[in-house]
């Protein structure tokens, strides 16, 4: 099995013309390098977005070994944080993500029922 390369600041964008929800879902992952935390936290990110998301993501992924000052503006404080930009509330999820029931609490896609 290839390992997946993340790029820093490469903007991933899923678009499927017959999904016409409003709702777009914007996702920063923070990592550090090409860590096996990192790699994880991608591939189960982008799993979850697959299965969850029908097509209305985008992910941005940042190293923040190459641009340090961009974890600034999320007060990101450890590696890997996703950050769910939108929808509204900002949310932060710190981890490899692989947890896929926390995740899915943590950026609000479990229905209520399920909670």
């Amino acid at each position: 099995m290839e390992t997946e390369k993340l790029n820093a600041e490469v903007l991933i964008k899923k678009d499927d013309p017959g999904n016409s929800t409003d709702e777009q879902w914007v996702l920063r992952l923070y990592v550090a390098g090409q860590s096996p935390k990192a790699l994880t936290a991608f591939a189960n990110l982008k799993k979850i977005c697959q299965e969850q998301l029908m097509g209305e993501y985008s992910i941005e992924v940042i190293d923040l070994l190459k641009n340090p000052q961009l974890g600034a503006q999320d007060q990101i404080l450890a590696l890997p944080t996703l950050v769910r930009k939108l929808p509204v509330p900002v949310r932060k999820i710190i981890g490899d993500l692989s947890n896929t029931e926390r995740v899915l609490v943590g950026l609000d896609l479990l229905p209520k029922a399920e909670l």
